[in-house]
């Protein structure tokens, strides 16, 4: 039911002239030009258009007189602040005190919850992929799966931040979660309990006789630093590993530096990323330092479209170097760097500030990295379709140099199996390391291990693989 608003008082035109005054006031000092610059002002696109302005403090004002509930002044500009950034693109967001304590913990690699990466797509929140070993992969939620309802709660109208409070908590309580999925007719009610998500981003172990498996989970703080003493302590109680395979598959994301790190473990030198954005502080160039840590041995990165972010960075650079060979599905394509900003004691704003770029200019932005081997995952003789996509997302920002990359062009999807000697991609991962060993790689030497420094990088091969014709 509509109502015509009645005709406005005095005062409150009052409270929109000061309101308004302050805030252009505040727009022209915080933007102000030299002094000997005041005649072309006006011209300044960093000060706020006086029209627009007016147009705000009239909304501002019919919610706070008009508004069914009488809401405080402090919690309407918390709520601007709040629109103002969910609306730039899917990644950008106001931090309260709340969410901004469970980013800390989130990247410290501990809290309490089912340990599920979610995220936003045309108003909906959809899973990204669960964590490794967390209650939600165990109770058999897939990527792509919509999240409908929590403990009762509907989750339409709802934030990413909304959802992720209702699904953190203490250990061992339990939470109920209604999920929908596509091609499943009715909803998948699950109860879960909660426990404590210890995120453990590294885990090296052998495989197949002389070769490591590396799984990288997520880009923790201290994950470049772990990845780096777990893989030179593997290779040195194993002298004779002949190549590695690095599991990026439902990686989504984290820590920049962290990625940087893990990238610059396999390369000697040259550029392993560079952003650009608008500020001068936020364009800068990362390098690799003096050393592969593995000395060249042959190394496969496993990707798809749950790799993301950091897992890009670090599949992009070892492509672009010619270190590696890529191999899986296309990854999911979000090229775009976010920066916390606090901007009080307790709270913040995670905000989109540039752009990535791999070392040969390539941006991944809503495209993700191509594998050198396009290798579907099989599960039960059935490959599976890609959930979703950043080219997907609504608000994205756009890919300005070549063509976006949605789920619906993408190669059938993978879904990580616990049981690595099971899985297809691992093993045909193993296999092609085996193959460039039988072509001309060197193994280590059992006497002396400063041979390794004769072997020759992997080359990435332009190779296709597809599944059998009735995977299909």
């Amino acid at each position: 039911m509509l109502c015509l608003s009645p005709k406005k008082s005095g005062a409150n035109k009052n409270f929109q002239t000061l309101l308004l005054i302050a805030m252009f006031a505040f727009a022209n000092f915080s933007n102000a030009a030299p002094v000997e610059k005041k005649k072309t002002a006006p011209q300044n696109p960093g000060l706020l258009p006086l029209e627009e302005l007016r147009t705000f403090t009239r909304a501002y004002d019919h919610v706070r007189t008009s508004y069914v509930e009488e809401v405080s002044d402090s919690k309407m500009l918390e709520y601007a602040i709040k629109g103002l950034i969910s609306e730039l693109d899917p990644h950008s967001a106001y931090l309260d005190k709340e969410a901004y304590a469970e980013l800390q913990a989130t990247t410290s690699g501990e809290f309490g919850g089912v340990g599920l990466e979610v995220g936003m797509d045309e108003g909906v929140i959809k899973v990204i992929t669960p964590l490794d070993g967390s209650p939600s992969q165990k109770a058999g939620i897939k990527p792509g799966d919509v999240v409908v309802r929590i403990d009762d709660q509907p989750m339409k109208g709802k934030t990413l931040t909304d959802a992720t409070r209702l699904m953190r908590g203490p250990k061992d309580t339990p939470i109920k979660m209604s999920l929908q999925r596509k091609g499943v007719d009715d909803p998948i009610e699950l109860i879960i309990v909660r426990d404590l998500i210890h995120v453990q981003s590294v885990v090296v172990k052998p495989i197949a006789d002389d070769y490591l498996y590396v799984r990288i989970a997520q880009f923790q703080t201290n994950t470049g630093k772990d990845f780096v003493e777990r893989l030179r302590e593997n290779l040195k109680l194993r002298p004779k590993t002949k190549g590695l395979v690095l599991d990026l598959r439902n990686n989504p994301g984290g820590v920049l530096q962290s990625s940087v790190e893990v990238a610059d473990a396999f390369l000697d030198n040259g550029t392993v990323v560079y952003t650009q954005g608008r500020m001068e502080n936020s364009s800068m160039s990362y390098a690799a330092t003096p050393g592969d840590l593995t000395n060249g041995l042959p190394l496969v990165v496993l990707i798809n479209s749950g790799s993301a972010s950091a897992s890009e960075i670090v599949a992009g650079a070892l492509q672009d170097h010619k270190r590696a060979i890529i191999m899986g599905t296309r990854s999911f394509g979000k090229g775009s760097v976010q920066t916390v900003i606090p901007i009080t004691e307790d709270r913040a704003i995670k905000l989109t500030t540039a752009l990535y770029y791999t070392p040969n200019g390539r941006s991944i932005q809503a495209k993700g990295i191509d594998p050198d081997v396009r290798l579907e995952k099989i599960t039960n003789g059935v490959s599976q379709k890609a959930p979703m996509a950043e080219a997907d997302l609504a608000g994205h920002i756009g890919n300005k140099e070549g063509q976006e990359i949605g789920s619906g062009t993408r190669e059938r999807e993978a879904v990580v199996n616990d049981d690595t000697l099971k899985d297809n991609q691992v093993l045909d991962a193993i296999n092609l390391l085996k193959g460039l060993h039988i072509l001309g790689q060197q193994p280590a030497s059992t006497n002396d291990e400063t041979d390794t420094n004769k072997r020759a990088p992997a080359i990435a091969p332009n190779i296709e693989v597809r599944p059998p014709a009735q995977d299909k």
